[in-house]
């Protein structure tokens, strides 16, 4: 089999009759022709299983687990075309374990400097508007960031805050989160629950606590 002939007639399928976006192609181009430069010194061994799985276990040295998923896939949709065209009698990735559990990335986190500057930053604009609205604005504006940054709550979980969810008197939120668990939030910081009854009344007429 001439496998890089094989790897630019799929191409063209996949171009012509897929109809496939460029960026797939191009994906598929970089996939196929590194597994070609590897198997290219013993094609006749290239879709045994030996030869596969070194590939695979040598793509897990050089990646991450999200590419080398998605070099799988186009190694897998490439041998499907050719078991379907008979060029193949089988695919011979049905015979060898793929499957694995991706890492997990722990979100980063905004480094301490960052934050504290954004707060001088809105807390400096606050002291320059010149109408109620933007006077409003600017109180929303630090009330937001404020709490995000002193709970740490999701985005989510703080747009749907009611008034009737935050008790500044003792300093609490009560949150509604993923799969409709409540919890209780302590806010420990005196100058976040000022900025917070500030914004309160300033926000008069909507049931929502962040307008």
């Amino acid at each position: 089999m001439d496998i890089q002939k094989e790897i630019t007639d799929y191409l063209h399928y996949c171009k012509g009759q897929k109809k496939l976006s460029s960026l797939s192609i191009k994906a598929y181009t970089i996939d196929l022709r590194q597994f070609y430069e590897y198997a290219c010194s013993s094609p006749e061994q290239a879709f045994s299983k030996t030869t596969l799985s070194n590939y695979i276990r040598g793509l897990h040295e050089k990646y991450t687990d999200k590419t080398v998923k998605r070099k799988l896939a186009s190694l897998k949709a490439f041998l499907n075309y050719l078991e379907f065209e008979e060029i193949l009698e089988i695919n011979p990735m049905r015979k060898i374990r793929t499957k694995f559990q991706e890492s997990k990335t722990l979100p980063k986190t905004i480094p301490l400097r960052f934050i504290e500057r954004l707060l001088t930053t809105i807390k400096s604009e606050q002291a320059l508007v010149a109408t109620d609205y933007g006077n409003f604005v600017a109180l929303r504006n630090r009330a937001i960031l404020e709490t995000l940054f002193a709970t740490g709550m999701r985005v989510s979980e703080l747009c749907s805050l009611k008034k009737s969810d935050v008790n500044l008197e003792d300093g609490t939120m009560r949150i509604m989160g993923k799969g409709t668990k409540e919890r209780v939030i302590q806010i420990g910081n005196k100058e976040v629950i000022r900025s917070l009854i500030q914004y309160r009344e300033s926000n008069l007429n909507c049931t929502d606590f962040f307008l």
